[in-house]
């Protein structure tokens, strides 16, 4: 897939060069100014409506992605910066079909009230869990501090991240505690 835009004045060496990355698994390439916010060219250009559009300045957590594998804020994270990387989605997780174990426990704890927080939380949870399979209660709130929940549904998100520890452990869903 190729997106394109036409140059903005701001870049004097002429029209940007493709920018290369993987998103979702699948080889994107973009000729867009490589300034242009990742969540910008992920929301408009590859429509991709998971990451959402919170605060602009990277301090709710409403759009982050994994790039590389990282939770980033790619509200403040330039095109440029993502070239050559990969790039997740909550999109890129699971299907209708098949949640990912993190998209259901979610669902499971009904860890939603308005859902705009969900993105980051979700995201978050999936790093946190791939780097630490079985994390403490601190380690939970301490990787989720910096995702804003608006609707005050942290306790059901508290247990979320339990059940899906519990789900990619094979425990089942029924480690509720």
């Amino acid at each position: 897939m190729v997106a394109s835009r036409p140059a903005s004045p701001s870049h004097p060496s002429g029209p940007p060069r493709p920018i290369d990355l993987t998103v979702n698994g699948r080889a994107v390439s973009l000729v867009l100014p490589g300034s242009v916010s990742l969540l910008t060219v992920l929301r408009n250009d590859l429509e991709l409506n998971g990451p959402k559009y919170g605060c602009g300045l990277g301090q709710c957590g409403a759009c982050t992605v994994l790039l590389d594998g990282v939770p980033a804020r790619a509200c403040v994270v330039p095109l440029r910066v993502a070239a050559g990387r990969h790039v997740v989605t909550l999109e890129g997780l699971g299907s209708s079909g098949a949640l990912h174990p993190v998209q259901q426990a979610f669902v499971d704890e009904q860890a939603a009230q308005c859902g705009y927080c969900l993105n980051g939380m979700i995201m978050t949870t999936v790093a946190l869990l791939d780097r630490n399979p079985a994390p403490d209660e601190a380690e939970i709130r301490r990787e989720l501090s910096g995702n804003l929940c608006r609707c005050g549904t942290h306790v059901e998100i508290l247990r979320a991240v339990r059940r899906a520890a519990a789900l990619r452990q094979g425990a089942g869903p029924e480690s509720r505690s």
